[in-house]
This record gives structure tokens, sequence and C-alpha cells, in this order.
């Protein structure tokens, strides 16, 4: 059983920037694959962008080239550094790691205001 718990959430205006963290009940290298979910108000929860076990990343066009996925091995936590950021990133962050199952955390709110 994988535990991930998010941290670093907040109210943040826009042009801002935040750091959210996600650290893991396993050694990361167990896992296969990690990255970040959101869900706004109303929406369905889409995927931000994941990070490899060889720390190779990908992002969805919304956030490319302002978030940044990275992970610390020794401390087994991946992190989402959110720059840039707009009204419209407000959500609920999801930490996802995929072994055979997926697993997820319990969220942590993002706001930003204009």
């Amino acid at each position: 059983q994988v535990q991930l718990v998010e941290s670093g959430g907040g109210l943040v205006q826009a042009g801002g920037s935040l750091r959210l963290s996600c650290a893991a009940s396993v050694n990361i290298f167990s896992i296969n694959a990690m990255g970040w979910y959101r869900q706004a108000p109303g929406k369905q929860r889409e995927w931000v962008g994941t990070i490899t076990r060889s720390s190779s990343t990908n992002y969805a066009g919304s956030v490319k080239g302002r978030f940044t996925i990275a992970r610390d091995n020794a401390k087994n936590t991946v992190y989402l550094q959110m720059n840039s950021l707009k009204p419209e990133d407000t959500a609920v962050y999801y930490c996802w790691g995929r072994v055979i199952d997926d697993y997820w955390g319990q969220g942590t709110q993002v706001t930003v205001s204009s």
C-alpha cells in the first residue's frame, strides 16, 4: 500500500508562485510514475503532469512552461513548482502514483486570486 501526502497549497495572487510537495510512504523508485492532477469546482479531474522513475517529465498544454515537476529520491518526495499562476489554476491538486494500481493523495487546495 502506498500513501501519498500533499502539502503546500494556499492562497496566492495571480502571477505568484507556489510549490506543492507530495511525500510517499515508500521508496519512490518502487513507483513507476508519479504526477499531479487537479480538479476545479464543477469540473472533471484533469491531468497536470507526470514524472517517471528516470525523471522524464510531461505536462498538460495549459501549464507547460509555467509548472515544473521534480523529484527528490532521498526524501521520497515529488514537487510541483507552479509559477505565473492564473485564476484558472484554482483547484484541488492531487498527487498520483502508479505501481500496479493507482494511488492518490488527499488533495491540497490552491486558490489564485485575480
